[in-house]
Formats: structure tokens, C-alpha cells, sequence
């Protein structure tokens, strides 16, 4: 075998099992090669998708994950180890967010499912009490998280989106105008992931109360985060159990509580909320299955690294990772709003920076361009068009080298008044060759079809189509008139907000 490794690019495509089983040494390397066509998120040049709080804590984690690689949660009562565990973080998460002692939950894969068990949970919760609801709704701001319209489209539960202020948090009074006899729950952030804002978690608390009903907090961000900022004294408005209305709160372990990757928490009140949850089926000829969340297998190894690696960091080692995160943070921030021709839209105690263009001359697309050129990988943002960071410990040290290369990109794109977005999609998780802003649904899921297709090209589909060429001759204005005629037909054929 070549001590030279290969790229991924020069591994052959694999389309069936090998006849026989292939040496451990060459997968092995085969696996190096993939990985280094990979993102270098050590080097801090990602702003999401991975949270590194240091090789030693990450070889640690792996080791706590290994001890657990075979065992299963789906039975407690075999693997009593992994229930133990389970319970202990949830009570740690419970304590952090100001639960009491009959505070209750389930660690979860990721955020996602923590939000889909939340709607599942309230919308059982409604069937219970209130059996006449037919067309069940969740209330929440345009801000949340798409896994509420993942939940909404696989549980039969219509989402209601009120708009946001001037400062990017939910209005208030106009969230409880669309609160009918059909809402099930109330649901906002802490904060929002688009611009790092809290919503007025105390004033929706109220309201909910005043309703009778439940409210959760999506803190899948700033649940491991916001508790250790204020620690550092931050002013940090209240957002979590201490709040009465506050009924559920979702709180990702694999963010800022620098965990292995599965590892999320959803926390209730009390179990009377929690218990419609769970899921019972008694008819099943291999025995009575019973499920506390979404998966049936769940691994043990996430729930081990989550265990070890909140100990092992303990209070005072989240809160120094949360001062060198909101370090990097006020660094970027500063630097940012130095430079002429661009703005921050929002500068609220979390470690989440977004940035746009303040000059209509200056297109905010172009300069990320020119930022990927550089090595940067860029979350593009839209309604509005925006760029967004999430700050951890891990970008302290490029913060500095991050505003250097975009004062450069600032004035290569004044320099070339000529250069014009290269047309990236803003979209969240994956960035992708779109035409504009890529947010027209067709276009989206034929993307999709065709990295997921039975092809191997790995390319966008052509971009030369009619839509493609009615968003290069009139942008912006071509997609709200789209948002305008799908706002309308919403109405028309669903009946209004």
C-alpha cells in the first residue's frame, strides 16, 4: 500500500458489498482520505455545525462513547447503566435551568427531535383535554426553527407564525391574536438561531398562563450557554423554569455543552406534562414495546459522552468556555461594526453574531463570496439577507484573522463594483449552488433529489431554467412576489392565519 494518502476524489465509487471482507488497514485510510475533503473545523473556519472545546476533551468523549459503542436504551432494565445516566444528566439540565425537584425529561438524538416531541407531547396533551380539537395549531414566531414545521407536517399540526419587532424578537401582541381554540402550545427561543435574539420569554409566559396553556422554550442553542453567561455576569433577561408560564424547555448537550454528537434534552415541569410523551403499544406479538421518545435503538454512546463530559467539565469549566465563546463574540461584533458599509442587526447577550450590508451598494452575498475564496465556510441568511455566526471557545483565536480577511473582502468588493452574488443558497445546514437565494421550494427539492438521487454527480442541478433566469433578471423583487402570491394562496386555501 502507497504511504501516500489518497484523496477522496480518487476513491472509486462503491455500489455493492465486496465480495470479501476488505483489510481493516485500508479502510482505514480510505476513511482519512474522506474525511479531508471535509470542513476544517479545527481551525474555527465553520461558525456552526460543530462544537470543539479542545482535543483533549474531544479524545475523552471518544473513549466515554467507545465504553458504550454496543449497549441499547431502548431496554432500561438490561442496560440499567445507560437509564442511571440518562437520569443523572437530566437532573443536572434540570437543575441548570432552574427546574424543581419534580422537573423531569428525556435526553434526545439533536434538537430536532427534542422539538418534535414537544409539539407530539402538547398535541396529546390537547387530545386528552380537550377532545372536540380537530385541526390542532402551535403558535410560535416566524423565527423559530424549521423542525416545528418538520413536527407540524408529520403530526398534523398547523403552525401559526406571528412576525418579529424591529429588534428581531416576536411581537407579542400579535403572536396572542392568532391564539384560537385549536392551539395546543405556545413556543419561542432563547435565543432565536437566525440573529441570536431571546424572545420575551417573560411577557409569552404570561400570556400563556393567562391562556392555560403550555409554553415551550426552544433552548436547543442557549440551553448549555445562557445559564453560564449570567454566571459571568452578563445581563441576561429570564428565560428558563423560573418562569411560571414555562411549561417544557429543549437544551442541546452537543452545542455549547461540547458533548459527542446525539446528545440533546428535553425537560418538563412535571411529569404530567412528560408522560404525554411516551409511547405504549400492548398488541404486539413480541411483547408490550414501550418508547419514552422518538427512536426504538437508542446508542448508549452518546448518553455515556454526555454523562462523562458534563462532569468532566464541570460549572466552572462551561463557564470559562462560555467567556472565551462571548470573548470571540465581542471581538467579531467590534470588529465588525468597524468596518464602513457593514452593520450588525443584533447585539443581544448570546454568542451568535449576524451581520449585513449597510450600503445598498454593497451586496452582503458578494462579500461572503469573497469570504469562501478565502477559506471561510458562510451560513447565508434571507428575509432579510443576512450572514450568521455562531461563536464558540474554538474562535477566540481567528476572531482577529476572521475580521482581517473580511475588511479585505469589503474593499475587494468596492474595488469591483462590477461583482454580483454568485448566487449561494441561504440555507441552514448545507450550503449549496442556488440560483438568488435558493427559496423557492422546486428548486430546493430538486437539489435535494439529486444529491440523494440514484446518480453519483455530486453538482447542483443546471441552473438555466426559466426560474433560474426570471431570479437573475429580477432578484429580489421576483421572490416577494412569490412569498406574496404562496401568503396568499395560504389564505385562500387554508383559511387564514
Amino acid at each position: 500500500m502507497s504511504n501516500t494518502p489518497a484523496s477522496a476524489a480518487a476513491l472509486a465509487p462503491i455500489r455493492a458489498l465486496p465480495e470479501h471482507g476488505c483489510p481493516h488497514a485500508e479502510l482505514l485510510e480510505s476513511l482519512r482520505a474522506l474525511h479531508g475533503a471535509d470542513v476544517d473545523w479545527k481551525g474555527g473556519r465553520v461558525f456552526s455545525l460543530v462544537y470543539h472545546a479542545g482535543d483533549a476533551h474531544s479524545a475523552f468523549l471518544k473513549e466515554a462513547h467507545a465504553q458504550f459503542f454496543s449497549e441499547n436504551g431502548l431496554n432500561p432494565l438490561a442496560f440499567q447503566s445507560l437509564k442511571r445516566m440518562e437520569k443523572e444528566v437530566m437532573r443536572m439540565t434540570a437543575t441548570m435551568l432552574h427546574g424543581d425537584s419534580n422537573a423531569v425529561g428525556t435526553m434526545t438524538s439533536g434538537g430536532t427531535e427534542s422539538l418534535l416531541l414537544a409539539v407530539k407531547t402538547y398535541r396529546d396533551l390537547a387530545r386528552k383535554k380537550r377532545p372536540w380539537i380537530r385541526r390542532p395549531n402551535v403558535v410560535l414566531p416566524v423565527s423559530a426553527h424549521p423542525a416545528f414545521d418538520k413536527a407540524g407536517h408529520y403530526f398534523g399540526v398547523r403552525l401559526k407564525k406571528a412576525p418579529l419587532d424591529a429588534e428581531m424578537r416576536v411581537d407579542v401582541k400579535k403572536l396572542a391574536r392568532l391564539i384560537d381554540r385549536n392551539t395546543v402550545m405556545i413556543a419561542a427561543s432563547a435565543p432565536q438561531y437566525p440573529h441570536g435574539v431571546l424572545d420575551p420569554i417573560a411577557e409569552l409566559g404570561e400570556l400563556a398562563r393567562a391562556k392555560g396553556l403550555p409554553f415551550h422554550v426552544d433552548a436547543c442553542v442557549g440551553g448549555f450557554l445562557l445559564p453560564f453567561l449570567e454566571k459571568l455576569g452578563l445581563p441576561m433577561p429570564l428565560w428558563d423554569f423560573r418562569i411560571p408560564g414555562v411549561t417544557s424547555i429543549s437544551a442541546d448537550i452537543h452545542k455549547y455543552g461540547y458533548a459527542a454528537k446525539g446528545a440533546s434534552t428535553i425537560t418538563y415541569r412535571s411529569i404530567d406534562y412528560l408522560k404525554h410523551q411516551f409511547f405504549v403499544a400492548t398488541d404486539f406479538p413480541g411483547g408490550i414495546y414501550v418508547s419514552p421518545s422518538m427512536p426504538g435503538t437508542r446508542p448508549g454512546g452518546p448518553i455515556a459522552a454526555a454523562w462523562a463530559g458534563l462532569q468532566a467539565l464541570g460549572e466552572d469549566g462551561l463557564v470559562d468556555l462560555a467567556r472565551r465563546a462571548w470573548e470571540a463574540t465581542r471581538k467579531l461584533r467590534d470588529g465588525i461594526a468597524s468596518i464602513d458599509g457593514l452593520r450588525l442587526v443584533t447585539d443581544d447577550p448570546a454568542t451568535i453574531v449576524c451581520w449585513a450590508s449597510a450600503d445598498p451598494a454593497l451586496d452582503t452575498f458578494a462579500v461572503a463570496d469573497q469570504m469562501e475564496d478565502r477559506g471561510w465556510l458562510v451560513d447565508r441568511q434571507h428575509r432579510p439577507t443576512t450572514i450568521h455566526l455562531t461563536v464558540t471557545a474554538n474562535h477566540l483565536a481567528i476572531a482577529d484573522h476572521y475580521i482581517a480577511d473580511l475588511r479585505a473582502s469589503v474593499a475587494h468588493v468596492r474595488a469591483h463594483p462590477e461583482l454580483r452574488s454568485r448566487g449561494n443558497a441561504a440555507m441552514y445546514g448545507l450550503v449549496a449552488r442556488l440560483p438568488a437565494r435558493g427559496a423557492v421550494r422546486l428548486a430546493v427539492e430538486k437539489m435535494v433529489e439529486q444529491m440523494y438521487g440514484p446518480d453519483d454527480a455530486q453538482t447542483v442541478p443546471g441552473q438555466d431554467g426559466p426560474l433560474a433566469k426570471l431570479l437573475e433578471k429580477y432578484g429580489e423583487r421576483a421572490l416577494s412576489a412569490l412569498d406574496h402570491f404562496d401568503s396568499l394562496k395560504s389564505r385562500v386555501l387554508g383559511g387564514g392565519k
